[in-house]
């Protein structure tokens, strides 16, 4: 295949896939890239759904979703931990044209998240009120917080199913069909956002908890739609997922193997948020900081998608490229796809510089809190074009396959990002946008060792 362009996996029309391997081209990072953006927008979209209707019942509401959001949040990582690191092994798999092994590694995959979920569902029916009650201050949020929480979470299997579906067909090049599930949720999302939050379209008026069930519903219908596309491209008989039900060991080892170091990082990642959100209720300068914080949280998700889709193209080529024996030709890879993420962030920051008060606005209407998030935004921009550069970085390294690095990493800049909004928050008690430029320091942290590991070279022997 020398002095020839291997093709990214060919799609027959049946829907068998005759070649997993992927090139290195701008057009196919952007095929890879673009489709996984749709898929990351669904759980955004689902989130900014719920507080624009939530902001019109008041900003105690709105509060009170950042917080129930980020702990939910946190699950969520969870189960992206368990999905990236999956989605380096099917995409090694797919390097190495061995599609026999992908079925087993989905099913195992699949089994995992299930028990996850469960452990996660448990965890917040019968500690996160606990948690909350020693940690907040106002007792309507805490009610309205763990209230909230004991439905929102058994969307939890639903989510974890359609996480793993995610990771099979973006590590066999598949990721245009995650457009369909991603649609559907959206649609169904916003449906029932209206219909039970106020009590229209012949739904009940739930209020605050409306938005709950509206997420649980939504993603149960997405997680269907998806599992349908696998199984409508022939996907199911092509990795022969009947063949691969029963329990195996050695390939459920491998993968949390790969992916715990994955679930850690991006768990403490996530609790880390969810300490500057009580931070900021415990120590609030203004009457919008709360409210103005889960903004920005919505805002930073949203606009970011691009940048965790160049993210989560760059881990599964980087995994694709070495799975073909290409090691030299990985740096170039992530420069290319670090220049596309990064101008995309700098549009992006233009784009919120320009326009603040209008993108704040959509969030809340009074003036009061529109002039309180503008310098918060703007922080927030910058931050945005931080985060384009680092997680290309970040994710190559988990396209190694060498997920511990990932994992020093992280602890290394969740321990500054702590260090630094605890003596800002609660010493110093400077304002929400002090609060914000933590990301700064989180993101700048993580760039210089992630580019120094792959610049090393240290990784070209690692074997997954």
């Amino acid at each position: 295949m020398s002095g020839t362009k291997r093709r990214f996996a060919t799609v027959m029309e049946t829907g068998s896939v005759t070649d997993l391997r992927m090139d290195i081209s701008r057009k196919h990072i952007l095929q890879l890239s673009l489709p996984i953006s749709a898929a990351i927008l669904v759980p955004q979209i689902n989130y900014i759904t719920n507080n624009l209707f939530l902001g019109q019942l008041g900003k105690q509401e709105l509060g009170a979703a950042g917080l129930s959001g980020v702990f939910y949040l946190v699950f969520g990582a969870v189960g992206y931990g368990l999905n990236n690191g999956l989605q380096a092994l099917i995409a090694r798999r797919a390097g190495e044209n061995q599609p026999e092994k992908i079925g087993d590694l989905f099913s195992q995959g699949v089994r995992i998240a299930l028990v996850i979920s469960m452990v996660g569902i448990l965890i917040t029916l019968f500690l996160s009120p606990m948690i909350f009650r020693n940690v907040l201050h106002d007792p309507e949020n805490i009610e309205r917080v763990v209230s909230f929480l004991s439905i929102r979470i058994w969307g939890l299997p639903f989510l974890y199913i359609y996480q793993m579906r995610n990771a099979l067909l973006v590590g066999t090049n598949q990721s245009r069909f995650l457009i369909i599930g991603t649609l559907a949720e959206t649609i169904a999302n916003i449906v029932l956002d209206y219909g039970l939050i106020f009590g229209k379209l012949g739904m009940p008026a739930l209020g605050f908890n409306g938005a709950a069930y509206a997420s649980v519903i939504a993603e149960a219908i997405g997680m269907f739609v998806v599992l349908g596309v696998i199984r409508w491209r022939g996907l199911s008989k092509r990795f022969h997922f009947r063949q691969q039900m029963t329990f195996n060991p050695a390939t459920s080892r491998l993968i949390l193997v790969q992916s715990l170091p994955l679930i850690f990082q991006y768990g403490i990642s996530i609790v880390s948020w969810e300490f500057f959100f009580i931070l900021v209720e415990r120590n609030a300068g203004g009457p919008f900081d709360l409210a103005i914080s889960n903004t920005m949280r919505n805002i930073f998700g949203f606009f970011g998608v691009f940048t965790w889709a160049f993210a989560a193209t760059s881990s599964t080529m980087v995994s694709n490229i070495i799975g073909q024996k290409r090691q030299d030709e990985v740096q170039k890879l992530v420069w290319m796809i670090m220049q596309i993420s990064t101008g995309i962030a700098l549009l992006v920051a233009l784009f919120l510089n320009l326009f603040p008060e209008q993108v704040i606005g959509m969030f809340g209407r009074e003036q009061g809190f529109i002039d309180a998030g503008v310098p918060v935004l703007r922080v927030v921009s910058i931050a945005l074009v931080l985060t384009s550069i680092s997680v290309i970085w970040l994710n190559a390294v988990v396209g190694t396959g060498n997920t511990k690095v990932n994992l020093s990493i992280e602890l290394f800049c969740v321990t500054l990002y702590s260090v630094y909004v605890f003596v800002v928050m609660e010493k110093l008690q400077l304002s929400i946008a002090w609060g914000w430029a933590s990301e700064w320091i989180y993101w700048t942290a993580m760039l210089i060792p992630s580019f120094w590991y792959m610049r090393s070279g240290r990784w070209k022997n690692k074997k997954i």
